[in-house]
Formats: structure tokens, sequence, C-alpha cells
């Protein structure tokens, strides 16, 4: 019996993703191929998964989730959040509330990457282990990707069953009624009670202290567009809220060493100045000063439009050890821009272009983004992924937020299928330059893209070959005794386990055909069945491999596996209380 062999492919496959030691798109590809081979799939059917609408949605959703980041939309809010007080139940709260509305639109996993560093820096300005913030807004992530149709890929995979059941899929807000629902209790319980009943843990090793970075010492040059300019140096602090100090003043070439509180910068004076990465950042922002190693490249070059800022640390046997920027001529030689240096647990008094290298020194280099990396490696320096800084980059804010809002409009307004609208999207983002070509690819996470493409045609088969319809039939053999409300609880109830071991993905591919059939077998419309495997293929609260979200979060926070559960299992309960009489309200039967 076909469903026999599909039955047995799918408890593998579940055992192959609990277990974790072969990556979930290669579980699904070898899921598709095996019963692509024993004649369940067809061959010629076998890879159409990877055009389903839900794939290509997925795609560009992903693109544009990071076209708003490279806007500078995301900095803009962080900087705001990092103005919040030290109140922690205030700093959950508020973070919660921005990742849950982030990740309505974008990737959550995303949206959490973007967070997570301001989380860190706010615990550790507050005294709080990381421990008690980074759950917590992981969680977030999940719960804001149930309110928008691009929420999160279960959302988009359901939509699409939707259509191929009744003939239209659920719109861009569908969503929302039921999702809003959810997401706002959850977070009212993560911020009111849900951190109390975290450990206060810290990670032995977070990404944060794998590299322990110094403040920055740099150089910045008062020009007539400076906002500073004619003021004292004791009227920055009005200028800038950005944490730095001023260890001296260069002015026509001779060094002032401590400079009074009153004395008035004038054009072309250097500032020496001491900051970490964001601090030099919201500094350079505020004042509108430039950086003296930052200077132009000529327009004419060969990709001199695309000028990137790294960080790279000192290798051992790097050549710069024991020189200078001065005698190696890094501008002429190289063809990049020494912005500023750190050092480790002592403080640089020369000027930027005569501090002698050593080994352990982070430098701040610019140069042509093709040219960089192997520059680097040539210098004997390891770049440091993971931190950015783009100094002069152009915010393109209101131009990605008008395309996005323009998607958007399409795909309410049934002018195009949300597939083309974002696509569509996703395209205009990197045309009018938002999101750097080289971006693109790299923004797609393809490990998920896979997957879903392997799944879809491996859930078709459990439907296909009846394997589907049998387990619905089981299912509605407790529906004689159970009202319809404990029919959905228990379909939800699957679904959110399924969700904590394996890919909410696959989790919904393999729940929605059971929905459907379940549905078709009671005579009631699908819509709360399907409803209801959206919610609970986002509620991978119990663990951290049910989402990445939480595997993410799990390092820096310090966590155990069975520390999930602590707030998830309460989480998960307020979820199904809620959710079971929402969706019947909302999508009567």
């Amino acid at each position: 019996m076909s469903h026999n062999v599909v039955f047995l492919t799918l408890l593998a496959v579940l055992g192959l993703f609990s277990w974790g030691r072969i990556r979930h798109d290669f579980v699904a590809l070898i899921a598709l191929l095996f019963l692509t081979v024993t004649g369940i799939i067809s061959p010629d059917e076998a890879f159409n998964g990877f055009g389903h609408p839900a794939v290509i949605t997925v795609a560009a959703v992903l693109v544009i989730g990071k076209a708003l980041e490279f806007s500078g939309l995301i900095d803009l809010l962080g900087k705001w959040v990092l103005k919040t007080g030290r109140n922690l139940i205030l700093q959950i709260l508020i973070l919660s509330l921005m990742v849950a509305l982030a990740s309505a639109f974008m990737n959550n996993v995303g949206a959490l990457a973007i967070m997570m560093p301001i989380a860190i820096h706010l615990a550790r300005k507050s005294g709080n282990p990381p421990s008690l913030i980074l759950m917590p807004i992981a969680f977030a992530s999940l719960l804001g990707g149930m309110t928008t149709l691009i929420g999160t890929p279960p959302n988009i995979i359901i939509a699409t069953f939707r259509a191929g059941e009744v003939g239209t899929a659920f719109g861009m807000f569908d969503f929302t009624p039921v999702g809003a629902m959810i997401c706002l209790a959850g977070i009212a319980f993560i911020t009111l009670a849900g951190w109390r009943l975290l450990p206060r843990r810290s990670s032995g090793k977070s990404a944060e202290k794998a590299f322990d970075i110094e403040d920055y010492i740099t150089e910045v040059k008062v020009t007539g567009n400076s906002r500073i300019s004619g003021k004292t140096i004791a009227e920055l602090k009005q200028v800038s809220d950005a944490d730095f100090q001023i260890l001296g003043l260069i002015r026509k070439g001779k060094r002032i060493h401590a400079p009074d509180s009153e004395e008035i910068l004038r054009n072309n004076d250097i500032i020496l100045l001491e900051s970490d990465t964001e601090s030099l950042k919201e500094f350079l922002e505020d004042t509108g000063i430039e950086l003296v190693g930052s200077k132009k490249f000529r327009k004419d070059a060969a990709g001199s439009d695309k000028i990137a800022v790294v960080e790279a640390v000192v290798m051992a046997d790097s050549t710069l050890i024991g020189r200078t920027a001065s005698d190696l001529r890094l501008r002429s030689r190289y063809g990049i821009n020494l912005l500023a240096v750190s050092r480790r647990e002592k403080r640089i008094r020369r000027r930027l272009d005569h501090v002698v290298f050593s080994t352990g020194d982070v430098l701040l280099l610019q140069g042509r983004e093709h040219l960089l990396d192997d520059t680097i490696t040539t210098m004997g320096c390891l770049p440091l992924a993971g931190r950015s800084l783009r100094i002069g980059y152009q915010t393109r804010i209101p131009l990605s937020l008008a395309i996005f809002f323009f998607a958007i409009v399409l795909v309410v307004g049934n002018f195009l299928p949300v597939q083309t609208a974002f696509t569509l999207a996703a395209l205009a983002m990197v045309l009018s330059g938002v999101l750097p070509v080289k971006s693109v690819y790299s923004s797609i996470d393809w490990p998920v893209i896979v997957l879903l493409g392997a799944m879809i045609p491996v859930g078709n088969a459990l439907e296909t070959s009846g394997g589907a319809g049998l387990i619905a039939a089981n299912l509605l053999q407790l529906a004689d005794s159970l009202p319809s409300w404990a029919m959905l609880a228990i379909l939800l109830l699957a679904t959110m386990f399924l969700s904590d071991i394996i890919n909410n993905a696959a989790t919904v591919v393999l729940m929605a055909p059971i929905a459907l059939s379940v549905a078709g077998g009671m005579g009631v419309s699908p819509d709360p069945f399907l409803m209801a495997v959206a919610i609970g293929g986002s509620c991978a609260f119990l663990t951290p491999i049910g989402h990445q979200s939480n595997t993410l979060v799990m390092g820096p926070g310090g966590y155990r596996f069975s520390d999930y559960w602590r707030m998830g299992l309460p989480l998960e309960i307020i979820i199904l209380v809620i959710a079971v009489p929402a969706i019947l309200w909302i999508w009567p039967l």
C-alpha cells in the first residue's frame, strides 16, 4: 500500500529531524528522492515544489526583510530603544513589541538578529543577565509572525493550501484578528510573568564575548557642513547623546593634549576620539563630521559605488606588526583607508597614522567591497563577521517603506497574487539601490527554501496516497463523541507538538492535508482547521530546535535545553485557551 510507504518515510523523516545529525534540508531531499524512486511521486512532479508560490513568496519576503534592514529603519528604531530606562519590565515590553511588529513583515530570525545586540547592550547597562531578556524577544518573534500572511512561512503555505481547496488564498491580513489576540496575550504573559520563570544565567561564551573589542580610537574632522563648527567642546553633548570621550585636538598640525571644555571648534580641526562602534556611528550621524581616514574614492574607478567598512583583527603572522599606517602607505599600496584602531587594555596616545600595529589590534577599514576581503587576508588580518558599521551609509527609509507598502496594497487590493507582488517589491528594492546586489542571494535562507521545495511534494504524497484521509478517518471517529471545538483543539495540539521537534514549514506541510480531510469529513468549512494548523506551526516554544529564533538565543543567553519549557509550556497553554474560541469566533464552522 502506497500510504504505508509514505507513513514509514515520514516516521523516518521525523526521527532524522529530531536526531539533528543531518541537516533538515538534506533530510527533506532524501525523503523526496526516496518517494520518487519508489514511484509514489512522479519524476515529472518531483521538483515542482521549488516553483510553488509559497517557496517564491518566502524567498521574496527574506529579500525584502534584508532591504528594510539596509534602509536604516532598524538602526533608527534601535537607537530609540537604547534610550529606555533601566526598568527590566519596560525593556522586555518595548523590545518584544518591536520584534513582534518587525516579525509581522519580515523574517522572524532576521528581526530577532537585529534586536539581539540591542537587548544584550540594554541588559549589560542595567546589570541584568541576558537570559532574562533574550528568550522573551525570541518568543515574541514567533508571536509576531502569526499576525500577517508574510510574517512566517507556515502562513504562506496554509494560504496556498486554502487556494487549492476553495479557490482563493487567505489574504494579507486574514491572519491578523486571531494572530493579534494571541500575540498581545503572549507578550503580556512574557512581560509580566514569563521572564520571572527563566534562570538568571549569563552565557559562557556569547557571540559578543567571543572576541572582546575595547573602544576605538579614531580621528574626526570638523568641516563647514558639520553641526558642531563654532560650538565649544562642552556643547558637543548637547548635539549628540553618544557615549564618547575626547582625548585630544589637532589644530594646524599642532596637538592640544587636554583641550579646555570651553575651546571653540573650528573648521579643519581634528578631534582625537574614543568610543565604541555604535557610539561612533551615532556621533557621526548626529554631528555631520567626517572620519579623517575616510578619503573619497575616485568616482570613475571600478566599484567606487560599493564602498564597505569592515572590522579586522591583526593576526600573529601579519605583515603589519611593528609598522605604522604611514610607512605602510595603506591607501596607495592596498587601496584601503584606516578609520580607527582598537587595542585591548591600553590607550593609544599617538596620531592614528603613527600607531605601531601589534597582534590583537582591531582595525576599522574602508575599501571597495569586491577587493576588501582579499586585501585584508593579504595583510595577514582576519575579518570579523557579525558586526556592521555602515559609516556614511545613506539611509533610504522613505523609499524602502514606499516600495514595501505599495506591494502590500497590490496584495490587499487583489491586484496581484502575493508571490508576484513581493517578488516585484524585492526587485524594486535592488534596482533602487536600497539593497546591494551582492546581498540579494545571501539574504535568502537557502536551507529553508530547499526544505520547503522538497517537503511540499512529500506533503502532497501524504494526501494523494490516501494517508491523510486515513489519519483523518481515525480522528473523525472521535468527532462522534467530541464537540467540534475539541477536534480543533486536538489538531492545534498535534501541530504544536510537531513544531517543537521539526521545522515549522515542514510541520504545516504535513498537517494541512490532514486538517482539510478532517474538515471535509465533518462537512464544515476548512478555514478554522487551516488557521489552527497555521497557529500551531508557529508555537515552537518548548525546545531550542523547533525554530531558528530559539536556537539563535541559546548561546548568548546561556540557556539549557530544559530552560525553554519553563516559559514555553505556560505560554502554549495560554495560546491554546485563547486560540480555539478566537478561531471559531472569527472563522465559524
